[in-house]
């Protein structure tokens, strides 16, 4: 039975991964500041035998030298999420990206001079492609930002700081450490409250508002089922070749912003309209976007064979079901 610590572990993604964990027989503790993420999205294991729950920061020193003292593997979740977020708060951003995962990886490093190996997930974003222009992106391809006077540009610029820091860890010290960088991951739990797309579109949906699509809603989009997402999580760090490597995760079958709102109108009333909002309107007027975001996936299907199970569709069907179950 390992000991597991899952910064971020009462958030969307994290709340699935505590899950599959204690599925698989596993001791689980979550740490979370419930800045973003809710200790109810945990409540089918709250009260289980193997579970621990701690209210706090992962920016608090002594807490995370205790509980990395106590883990086998550690799983780094926890971050700033979504554009609403990153666009209104890029002080925020930044420092909630950067300064824990120092602090981390220190800690981890100490154990490693103490004579314990333990093992590092660290989870990162697509976002850190910036705006490069390929159709599809490979782990080794270059990382594209625009000026630092937009401030949408310190979510991917900070998470891959987060990158070289865990990297540079592993090239020095051997420390193991597996990245991935997230594209669009959905599924129950997850919230629209900071600009995530297809829980927004779904509570507009369900309560009988058009659903705004922002720009001309021809942006592609990759949407991978958070089951299928967490699988390949829990496989990577079972697999030794994945330490010290880079990883895209997610689904590669493309979509676009406009699409996604129709397949959520037929799925929940066909006669509902679809409006358009400038990003100006819905962000700030030098906010950028990315217009093709779609992932290669071929080092991930090599290194674990990587298969999806779940298709956008039945993400759609999941998260409609789940956001009516909480209305009831």
């Amino acid at each position: 039975m390992a000991q597991i610590l899952i910064t971020g572990g009462a958030g969307f993604i994290g709340s699935h991964l505590a899950e599959a964990l204690i599925a698989r027989g596993d001791q689980v503790t979550v740490v979370d500041d419930e800045s973003t993420g809710d200790v109810d999205n945990l409540a089918a294991i709250r009260r289980h035998a193997r579970f621990s729950y701690v209210s706090g920061s992962v920016a608090d020193r002594p807490l995370v030298a205790r509980l990395v003292a106590e883990a086998d593997e550690v799983y780094h979740l926890a971050a700033a999420v979504g554009v609403q977020l990153i666009a209104s708060n890029p002080i925020r951003t930044i420092e909630t990206n950067i300064y824990p995962t120092e602090l981390l990886l220190a800690e981890l490093r100490r154990q490693q001079q103490q004579g314990r190996q333990v093992k590092l997930f660290l989870a990162s974003t697509s976002e850190v492609y910036g705006k490069n222009p390929k159709p599809s992106w490979t782990e080794e391809d270059d990382l594209v930002f625009g000026p630092t006077t937009r401030a949408r540009w310190s979510y991917g610029v900070s998470k891959a700081i987060d990158e070289f820091l865990a990297l540079a860890h592993w090239r020095e010290h051997k420390l193991p450490v597996v990245v991935a960088r997230f594209f669009n991951v959905v599924g129950p739990r997850q919230t629209g409250s900071y600009g995530m797309v297809l829980p927004r579109f779904v509570d507009a949906a369900l309560a009988g508002r058009p659903l705004v699509v922002h720009d001309d809603g021809r942006q592609v989009r990759c949407f991978g089922h958070v089951a299928d997402v967490v699988r390949a999580v829990l496989d990577l760090m079972a697999t030794p070749v994945a330490a010290g490597r880079v990883f895209n995760i997610g689904s590669d079958q493309p979509v676009t912003i406009l699409e996604l709102a129709q397949r959520v109108i037929a799925v929940v009333n066909p006669s509902l309209n679809i409006e358009f909002q400038s990003y100006a309107e819905a962000y700030s007027a030098d906010f950028e976007d990315v217009r093709s975001r779609v992932p290669d996936l071929t080092r991930l299907r090599q290194t674990i064979s990587f298969q999806p199970r779940y298709t956008l569709d039945d993400a759609i069907r999941e998260v409609v079901a789940w956001k009516r179950s909480m209305s009831d």
